[in-house]
């Protein structure tokens, strides 16, 4: 193809033609671009936590929307991150999971012919800190990131109603109004990530746990903790085209969950999956919409076991807004505010939760400009 040939070719696919760095200019600035948008992805895919809100009394170890849009994106450079959120929730419950509370904290016993007519409400308000490492050195041919997380929060709950009792032809009636709340820190919760890119598609595996270290009281309706180990594990994928701006992300996984020794409680097995998608308006500022999916697929179990399977489940949707900037020379910083308004709860409080997430992590290096050529005159 001749020089004429080539121009008129470049210009059917509209790049400009007007000097011979043009393309070369185009193709950086995709490349600035594509690093940018992994740089969020990495933000956004470290928002690994655990809030008790909800299998043992309505109360699970998964917090749904940890996941939402570029989770699946790897990091851009290898290196330290920091992960914060602030994180609020506001829930409700009707009988069955006051009852189940109620039962769990030890105020009656279900051997008991009783009818609990009761709403219970919490508070969760807390901030989230995580320091995360990248490696440089791929594993299976894929990109490795290990972190830890905690947070310090306070949690505060309030179950009023009316309890009716019958033993025999003995009945009785009694209302009932119980206060809790506490302060302080929750659990720890370890996390790998390995992740792979491919064009314009992005996986990654993951596994995480709680290690029940925080603040826990069998007998408080109100807990920071669990008060019981877990294990969860599963994968994700992003599609993310730079040139259009246009992303989508979906990650699920299943949730494992040892003995409460306290209340010889076990909850069943829990699927969640969470997804995200998003338009970039620049190459700073996205929005979009966020949502999860959770449902419990085996019913509880134990000794402590009094309330029967209890299988939770919930759903939620939201809008998301993100903002990227510099933070410093070679580190990213980068801003979300997103949103859940839940619905079809069972067996579980609903209500809604805000996130507010601050991430800074190692800028993508620059890439050095193509030489020119020296002109050769004669």
């Amino acid at each position: 193809m001749d020089r004429l040939a080539k121009r008129e070719a470049l210009r059917e696919v509209g790049v400009s033609t007007s000097c011979g760095n043009c393309l070369r200019r185009t193709r950086r600035g995709r490349t600035k671009a594509l690093n940018a948008l992994r740089t969020v992805g990495t933000a956004i895919a470290l928002l690994f936590s655990t809030v008790a809100l909800a299998d043992e009394g309505g109360v699970s170890f998964w917090l749904p929307g940890l996941f939402g849009s570029l989770a699946s994106v790897p990091q851009p450079a290898p290196g330290w991150s920091l992960l914060t959120f602030s994180y609020y929730t506001n829930v409700s419950a009707g009988a069955d999971v006051a009852a189940a509370r109620e039962v769990t904290i030890g105020r009656f016993t279900p051997t008991l012919t009783a009818n609990l007519s009761a709403n219970l409400h919490a508070k969760v308000d807390l901030e989230w800190v995580q320091p995360n490492y990248t490696f440089a050195t791929p594993v299976l041919g894929g990109q490795l990131t290990l972190g830890m997380g905690g947070f310090f929060g306070r949690s505060s709950a309030d179950l009023a109603g009316t309890l009716t009792t019958t033993l025999g032809p003995i009945v009785s009636v009694r209302t009932e109004s119980i206060s809790s709340s506490v302060t302080g820190f929750g659990d720890l919760y370890p996390v790998a990530m390995l992740k792979w890119n491919a064009g314009v598609n992005n996986y990654m595996v993951y596994a995480t746990g709680d290690v029940p270290v925080g603040a826990y009281d069998p007998n408080r309706l109100a807990n920071l903790s669990i008060g019981h180990g877990a294990i969860d594990g599963g994968f994700g994928y992003t599609y993310l085209n730079p040139q259009t701006g246009y992303e989508f992300s979906i990650t699920t996984g299943l949730t494992g969950n040892f003995k409460n020794t306290d209340t010889q409680y076990t909850n069943g097995v829990d699927w969640h999956s969470d997804w995200g998608a998003s338009k970039f308006l620049s190459k700073q500022l996205f929005v979009g919409a966020v949502g999860y999916f959770y449902q419990q697929l085996t019913g509880d179990s134990g000794s402590g076991d009094r309330v029967g399977a209890f299988k939770s489940r919930v759903i939620g949707i939201g809008p998301q807004l993100g903002y990227l900037f510099p933070a410093g020379e070679h580190t990213q910083g980068y801003l979300n505010l997103k949103g859940y308004k839940e619905f079809d709860e069972a067996h579980r409080p609903g209500g809604y939760n805000v996130w507010l997430t601050l991430a800074f992590s190692p800028a993508a290096p620059e890439t050095p400009p193509t030489p020119r050529r020296p002109m050769i005159t004669k």
